[in-house]
């Protein structure tokens, strides 16, 4: 295994090109779904029904929530890849009213409650490698009724919008831009005539976008941006940047000016990563809040540092220093690290001094994408906040908070606080944590019947306790800040790696999910709400996790592979 492990190192010693992959132009997309359109009205089944087989039990992924203010049971929640869906009973149904788009991947959504007009940004904005790419804005006039595609279709994934509080004609949005490749369609764009024209107000570079957009709710002139730099490829990710920051416009949004790094307080390294904003207004006072994935490096204490060699100690040692080391501080490494028993000490410096493998080698014997993912010493979240409107920043909590997105904040990274409370803070990842003196400690308020990987919360400010979330499983209600939640999973909302059949009468549908495992049911069910009642749910979850690949073996239809 070291023999084979140690070839790629030599690997970027041979010249080869990675081309950056040419994105389908927005003009193509569009043109195509005019194209499906017209076939599906001239195709012989343009007038079968199709019916949904379900399930209807685990949510899917909601990238954000719009609740009316004056009444709190009707809200909308959009889906990553699933449109956007409105309940006028507190959760208890939902209808879609986005399916007939060209598009049903969203990144942010914004209702206009005095108008019923609503607007969609497509693209969801979590860059993972199952984020589509949106084609822009949306508006609806009519509740929902009919759509009208308004403009900025190169943005790909959109990151926030905000509407004026007065103006209907005037919103801003955050666009992120392509995710797998530069383009210059990405930063802050400004419109004052309801999405005719846009104006793109604040750009830093092609390979960093806006992820996150506030304003202050006291003067609706003050604006406050989050840029994002990260690039995806097929073959790597690197999910932070020198063009990661925050801005702050006093003009409506016409100029900005950059308010972190240097000596603000807020990080700007090439580590510092995707950034989420919230704001509170406390005795007339505007408190900031701002949320950090930052990926630059732990610094490790010489009291926390393990006794004896660990994997970091290779990671960038020299042949000369590892010829040095002595036999028996070496074995202790490969024991202690479960090597193979053949890989003694005397073998391995062997190998490295004969030049078959580098030191490297040993780090990468042990690292694999899981272990990466929990086990990458960065700093991971970092809450900050302002009280002098952005002027200067400060971290809110000592130590670290572990636990919360590991080395994935860039799935994450999100804040909400009480508009009126900041000392009660909402923060978004694999759990989601709450904190009630202002950031300082954080507790988890994830219960059983809460899914984990959390995107998107609204906080009543009328009622205390009253909370919404959005996760990975769908809508979560709360009056109780946290203690207790009410699930509601009806909409028949998911992604679907893969289905697949067997042979049995009736015969049984099978399919791997996006973070809801895998499920198994019979292809004659029909929705109803029954199940609550009896506990029995047709469809039966038969492996956790992220679902993916599954396979039948169809001569006994019982064996199953996933």
């Amino acid at each position: 295994m070291l023999r084979l492990l140690s070839i790629f190192f030599l690997l970027p010693l041979i010249s080869f090109s990675q081309s950056i992959p040419t994105p389908t132009s927005a003009s193509d997309r569009l043109a195509a779904f005019e194209l499906r359109k017209q076939m599906q009205n001239n195709s012989i089944f343009s007038e079968l029904e199709f019916e949904s087989v379900g399930p209807a039990v685990f949510g899917g992924r909601i990238v954000d929530l719009e609740v009316n203010p004056k009444d709190p049971s009707i809200f909308f929640a959009a889906y990553a890849s699933g449109g956007l869906w409105k309940t006028e009973n507190n959760g208890t149904s939902f209808n879609p009213i986005f399916d007939n788009e060209a598009v049903m991947t969203i990144g942010d959504i914004a209702i206009n409650w005095e108008s019923n007009h609503i607007w969609v940004g497509t693209g969801e904005n979590n860059s993972s490698r199952s984020s589509f790419a949106g084609l822009g804005m949306y508006l609806s006039k009519d509740n929902g009724k009919t759509w009208e595609h308004k403009g900025l279709p190169e943005s790909h994934h959109i990151g926030r919008i905000i509407l004026h509080p007065t103006d209907p004609n005037t919103l801003w949005v955050a666009a992120l831009g392509h995710l797998y490749s530069p383009n210059k369609e990405r930063g802050i764009y400004k419109t004052t005539d309801g999405g005719t024209t846009w104006t793109q107000s604040l750009f830093v570079n092609e390979n960093a976008g806006a992820i996150d957009l506030i304003t202050d709710p006291q003067n609706s002139d003050i604006l406050y941006a989050a840029t994002w730099e990260r690039t995806r490829r097929s073959w790597d990710f690197t999910e932070a940047g020198a063009g990661s920051g925050i801005y702050k416009s006093t003009n409506a949004g016409e100029s900005w000016d950059k308010i972190s790094g240097g000596k603000s307080g807020f990080p700007g390294t090439n580590g510092t990563g995707r950034i989420g904003l919230s704001c509170s207004v406390e005795n007339g006072n505007t408190i900031l809040f701002a949320i950090l994935d930052n990926y630059d490096r732990r610094v490790q204490e010489e009291k926390e540092k393990q006794e004896g060699l660990t994997k970091e100690d290779f990671r960038n040692m020299s042949i000369a220093s590892f010829s040095t080391l002595t036999n028996k501080k070496l074995q202790a490494f490969l024991d202690e690290n479960g090597f193979p028993e053949k890989y003694s000490a005397k073998q391995v410096k062997s190998m490295v001094a004969n030049g078959a493998m580098k030191p490297i080698a040993l780090v990468e014997y042990l690292e694999d994408a899981n272990s990466l993912l929990f086990d990458t010493p960065v700093i991971g979240a970092e809450l900050y906040r302002s009280s002098d409107n952005g002027a200067s920043w400060s971290k809110t909590h000592d130590g670290y908070l572990d636990d919360l997105f590991y080395s994935y904040g860039y799935y994450f990274a999100q804040v909400r606080t009480h508009p009126t409370n900041p000392n009660e803070i909402y923060l978004f990842g694999v759990p989601v944590i709450r904190s009630t003196d202002g950031g300082k400690t954080f507790s988890e308020i994830n219960a059983d019947n809460v899914h984990s990987d959390h995107h998107a919360c609204w906080i009543n400010p009328n009622r205390d306790g009253h909370v919404i979330i959005g996760n990975d499983g769908g809508v979560n209600i709360s009056y109780d800040a946290g203690e207790h939640w009410t699930k509601c999973n009806s909409p028949a909302v998911g992604q679907f790696y893969s289905v697949t059949l067997d042979n049995a009468t009736p015969y049984n549908i099978y399919g791997g999910l996006q973070d809801n495992g895998v499920w198994k049911g019979p292809s004659n069910y029909k929705a109803r709400d029954r199940w609550h009642a009896t506990g029995q749910y047709p469809y039966k979850r038969i492996s956790g996790g992220d679902g993916m690949q599954v396979a039948v073996d169809l001569r006994d239809n019982n064996t199953v592979y996933t």
